[in-house]
């Protein structure tokens, strides 16, 4: 594997990746029992190690800056129990919606049996196997529909809170990504080529932390508790740093926008530098929750042994790289469900925007379903910006790695601040602004609602002049 990762490497330097061989290729990809980087870097480097005491101390400060306020403030002591309850409001219709989501998973595989029943009794005919194949296929269609459509006509009809909606889409795509991969890998295997997996199999596929199917996944020998509650209590400690987040710089700039008439522009670009900070700190501690913690205490309870679900993202200059490191799960469907069956037919370029395509619209119905509007900001950072970062920084990321690295760390705090700034506008314009005929699930109501005017007077003064000060 090593020298596989030398190869790789000698030939992305030199533009002559196609010498790398598919056989090794398919083995590079394949499950291995590794640690996720995380672990392996908090456990042996102490640098580390301290910056995630870093983070720990300022998860402390916010507590003690929210208890202490709120005690001097309102007489009461405030730990952001309110703030989470409102983002996991209705928690039973989100668990009725996930579970409904579950069953339609688990009823592909007696679907599938019969499938592959009818293929051994019609085999002989090979009119009726092509139409039996042509009712297995509109048959899968069926079901992704119904995975699909009940839960987005569900949350569209009523919406439900911001957390527990962002939950059940995630929950939705991630089973119709489970349901499609078990298909490829599954069915040909219906016509006699290998024998059809365990129902067992199939569902320690539905839970496993990967969107690969295999019947048979490397394993650890043991269960880990003290692991698995570590990664649950930071999962746990990362929902209230967000709600911290929230309660102390967003609330405070965004929670009136709509009351008044008019703004004065000087506070919104004031509110949107004051978000950069707490948006970027969110983006990291949403990557650890649910990349590591998440994934790593569910891959600790299901003996899953490969935990590398993303790599070094951070130290990239490239972004291509860095779509491929940041989640290595995801990524692993997309290219081998999206980018692989399209490139040989419609080439790379075609292939990737593809990816880029699904991937955008995925995370917008996310956002929309969440929110309860479509305002497609992220769609346009990640779909529009991001693809086009993928040439501009394919060669000059090599040769000015630092420069790069900068650049896209740059990237991400002013993109993160816009995240974290232009849906809070939006979100509390929608409820504090008055209705209006011309109110749409597809039109911003924050672009004509408050209107954000000058200061009155407003005139332009040289910034070299110092003696105008």
């Amino acid at each position: 594997m090593a020298k596989l990762r030398n190869r790789l490497r000698a030939a992305d330097s030199n533009e002559d990746v196609i010498n790398t061989t598919q056989d090794e290729i398919k083995q590079a990809s394949e499950f291995a029992t590794r640690e996720s980087t995380l672990t392996i870097l908090i456990e042996n480097s102490k640098h580390i190690r301290s910056i995630y005491h870093i983070f720990a101390v300022i998860l402390l400060v916010l507590l003690c800056d929210t208890m202490i306020f709120d005690l001097i403030d309102r007489g009461k002591m405030n730990v952001g129990l309110s703030v989470v309850f409102y983002g996991f409001g209705d928690v039973g219709r989100g668990i009725r919606l996930w579970l409904y989501e579950l069953a339609v998973a688990v009823i592909f595989y007696p679907g599938l049996i019969l499938y592959g029943s009818g293929v051994k009794l019609l085999k002989k005919y090979p009119g009726l196997c092509r139409l039996w194949t042509a009712l297995g296929i509109a048959g899968l269609i069926l079901l992704q529909t119904a995975l699909i459509a009940v839960p987005v006509w569900n949350l569209s009809r009523k919406h439900l809170a911001v957390a527990s909606s962002a939950t059940v889409t995630c929950e939705m795509f991630r089973f119709a990504m489970k349901i499609h991969a078990a298909a490829v890998a599954i069915g040909p295997r219906c016509y006699g080529i290998a024998p059809l997996p365990s129902f067992g199999q199939y569902l320690y596929f539905l839970f496993a932390p990967t969107l690969i199917y295999r019947d048979h996944y490397p394993r650890t020998k043991k269960i880990r508790w003290g692991f698995v509650l570590f990664n649950f209590m930071e999962v746990a400690a990362i929902v209230f740093y967000n709600s911290f987040l929230w309660e102390r710089f967003i609330l405070p700039y965004w929670s009136d926008y709509g009351k008044q008439p008019t703004i004065e522009a000087s506070f919104v670009v004031r509110g949107m530098f004051a978000c950069i900070l707490p948006g970027v700190i969110s983006f990291l501690c949403g990557f650890y929750c649910l990349l590591h913690a998440w994934l790593n205490a569910f891959a600790e309870m299901l003996t899953f042994g490969d935990k590398l679900f993303y790599e070094d993202w951070w130290t990239t200059s490239q972004f291509s790289k860095y779509y491929r490191a940041w989640n290595r799960v995801v990524h692993a469907w997309l290219r081998d469900h999206i980018y692989k069956p399209l490139a040989p037919h419609t080439g790379r370029v075609f292939a990737t925007l593809m990816v880029f395509l699904v991937s955008s619209i995925a995370h917008e119905v996310i956002l929309a379903l969440s929110f309860g509007f479509f305002y497609p900001v992220l769609l346009m950072q990640f779909g529009v910006c991001g693809l086009l970062m993928l040439p501009i920084t394919a060669t000059s990321g090599r040769r000015y790695p630092n420069t790069f690295n900068f650049v896209m760390w740059l990237s991400f705090f002013f993109g993160n601040g816009i995240l974290w700034s232009l849906y809070p506008m939006e979100y509390f314009a929608r409820k504090n602004c008055p209705p209006s005929e011309y109110d749409s699930f597809f039109v911003p109501k924050s672009w004509s609602c408050p209107s954000i005017v000058l200061k009155p007077n407003w005139t332009f003064h040289n910034p070299l002049d110092i003696l105008s000060y």
